[in-house]
């Protein structure tokens, strides 16, 4: 059996975290780890959690884990290339939808017991 990297368990144990403070938010989950593979020409890109808001938004949430804010903390460490992925698996996921709903991309930033929600952290102008 193989053990969990650090970086990978923290990831995974923030996701978790994320995925029950949104809920209790009332957002309800569609999707985990969306991933889109690399094609030719294409950037692989993954949607941690693909949430829903009641009126029906869909809302595409990076978490990021850090265990303290330094070295500028978890919501700083998505970068305009992050961005970039992930509006595009988000655009891929919405693509078979004849009418997309309407959609933000938030961020939730974990740093050691402190969980911040960014709702509209960026939007698909990206940075």
């Amino acid at each position: 059996m193989f053990k969990k990297s650090a970086p990978k368990a923290l990831g995974d144990e923030g996701e978790a975290r994320a995925l029950s403070h949104l809920q209790q938010q009332g957002l309800r989950l569609v999707e985990r780890n969306y991933r889109v593979a690399a094609g030719p020409g294409a950037r692989a890109g993954e949607v941690d959690l693909i949430r829903r808001e009641r009126d029906g938004t869909h809302v595409f949430v990076e978490v990021r884990a850090r265990a303290s804010a330094d070295f500028g903390g978890a919501a700083a460490s998505i970068t305009a290339t992050k961005q970039r992925r992930l509006i595009y698996a988000a655009q891929h996921y919405l693509q078979p939808m004849s009418t997309p709903p309407p959609c933000r991309f938030d961020v939730t930033a974990i740093e050691g017991e402190r969980i911040e929600w960014l709702r509209a952290a960026f939007d698909l102008s990206g940075p």
